[in-house]
């Protein structure tokens, strides 16, 4: 069962390194990273990542639907993961 915590781990690392690169995208007016990349990848898992790494690199923080969206949505994903555990060892 650790695979499912690896995985979480994997893509809550890839949802932060998307922001960091679109953040320097950003910065050097190059082409951008979909919002819908942004939210599927958070909502496969990685919305920690996602939401650490808009906090982190001041990126889609004036966005709304990030700013209350992906902090919801690890939220979700948190309870989840834990509650699968405790039933799973109790």
């Amino acid at each position: 069962m650790e695979y499912i915590l690896w995985y979480f781990l994997i893509v809550n690392l890839i949802g932060l390194f998307i922001m960091y690169s679109d953040k320097q995208r950003a910065r050097q007016k190059q082409w951008r990273i979909k919002e819908a990349t942004i939210w599927w990848t958070a909502s496969i898992g990685g919305s920690l990542g996602c939401y650490f790494g808009m906090i982190w690199f001041r990126h889609k923080t004036k966005h709304r639907s990030f700013k209350i969206g992906l902090p919801v949505l690890g939220s979700i994903q948190v309870v989840g993961v834990v509650s699968f555990y405790l039933r799973l060892f109790s």
